[in-house]
């Protein structure tokens, strides 16, 4: 059975950091892309930026380049999305999914964890 379990959200002020991990288990974590995913109240999800299997290959959607640091350890089976300057927009359920594509479409991917809430106050 695959799980994708979300960890390290919170609540912070604007310019504040957090750290999200997703721990994976039940599939080989290195043969899959691993993205991570954020959904406002009231809005479509949003790919944020995803990660290719050997960990070589990175994409950010463009409200969070320069600010968001994806990495992964495949040793721990573990995904990390390091997010620093934090904005109100950043706030949301974040996900982690996994695919094998290489892409940043929702579509694209067959597992997803439950989330983990960021919310970021001015």
């Amino acid at each position: 059975q695959v799980q994708l379990v979300e960890s390290g959200g919170g609540s912070v002020q604007a310019g504040g950091s957090l750290r999200l991990s997703c721990a994976a288990s039940g599939l080989p974590f290195d043969d899959f892309t691993m993205g991570w995913f954020r959904q406002a109240t009231g809005k479509e999800r949003e790919g944020v930026s995803c990660i290719s299997a050997d960990g070589y290959g990175t994409y950010y959607s463009d409200s969070v380049k320069g600010r968001f640091t994806i990495s992964r350890d495949n040793a721990k089976n573990t995904l990390y999305l390091q997010m620093n300057s934090l904005k109100p927009e950043d706030t949301g359920m974040y996900y982690c999914a996994s695919s094998k594509l290489w892409s940043i479409e929702a579509t694209a991917y067959s597992y997803w964890g439950q989330g983990t809430q960021v919310t970021v106050s001015s």
